[in-house]
């Protein structure tokens, strides 16, 4: 819907499909690009890592990251990056300005997704971030990662570390639709915090609707994935795409249409 959108709006002739890929295809999948017709395309789980390996150069987010979720081609050679850290960055400026200036962050989760928050965060100028995990070894491996400034914690830590968090960022399934349960409880975060979840259905998550009921400053993560699709249309198309509010209403009917 959103490349879609963008398609029609420059008058460019061409599509973006959805193509079903097996893991075990991935590879072959990825080395036949340059001969398939295709000038690129994004990626999603379980293949991120996959297209990592394929591609012969890699932008330096993808390289922080360890994960491609754009692909392009430049004489046939192909190129990939990660755009997630842009997206969630760009949401956050957009919905809640001066977010950077938070101090302290607590991220939740240490998967994919994850990884590219803490590069966001840790590029925005963060040195404070704690990673809570229900598995404590999956948070060690992101902080270790990371470095200086970048600490893991388990769950059972979250009452200690909330209170000062400045910036409170669900990347975990909780709360998504289907799953009402609330990944946080910010009652225990302070009054200037802000709190976001990059899940984006429901749009209004339990734990930001907790945070709104607070009076707390919140985002959802409809506007990490709009803003994340932006540097692939412009690889392929030559065309920097603007993220309107008539893109962001069209995703949202859809998305209140099949609650």
């Amino acid at each position: 819907m959103i490349h879609g959108h963008w398609l029609r709006a420059h008058g460019i002739d061409g599509s973006y499909e959805r193509l079903p890929v097996q893991p075990v295809d991935a590879s072959a999948f990825f080395a036949g690009l340059p001969q398939s017709g295709w000038i690129g395309g994004n990626v999603t789980i379980p293949h991120k890592e996959a297209a990592f390996a394929a591609c012969v150069e890699r932008d330096a987010a993808a390289e922080v990251i360890g994960a491609v979720n754009t692909l392009w081609l430049d004489e046939g050679r192909l190129l990939g990056g990660n755009t997630d850290a842009l997206g969630f960055a760009a949401n956050l400026d957009e919905r809640v300005p001066g977010w950077d200036g938070a101090g302290t962050a607590v991220v939740l989760g240490a998967g994919g997704s994850a990884r590219a928050i803490l590069h966001a965060l840790v590029v925005r100028g963060f040195r404070d971030i704690r990673v809570v995990n229900r598995t404590r070894d999956r948070a060690e491996e992101l902080a270790d990662r990371f470095g200086a400034g970048v600490t893991a914690h388990a769950t059972d830590a979250l009452p200690d570390i909330l209170p000062d968090a400045g910036l409170l960022v669900n990347t975990t399934s909780l709360g998504m639709k289907g799953n009402d349960e609330m990944a946080a409880d910010p009652a225990r975060l302070p009054d200037r915090a802000i709190v976001t979840d990059i899940v984006y259905v429901p749009l209004e998550t339990p734990l930001l609707r907790a945070a709104r009921a607070r009076g707390l400053r919140t985002a959802d993560g409809l506007g990490m994935l709009l803003h994340q699709a932006v540097p692939g249309f412009e690889k392929w198309f030559g065309v920097r795409p603007a993220v309107t509010a008539e893109l962001r209403a069209l995703l949202v009917a859809d998305i209140e249409a099949s609650a």
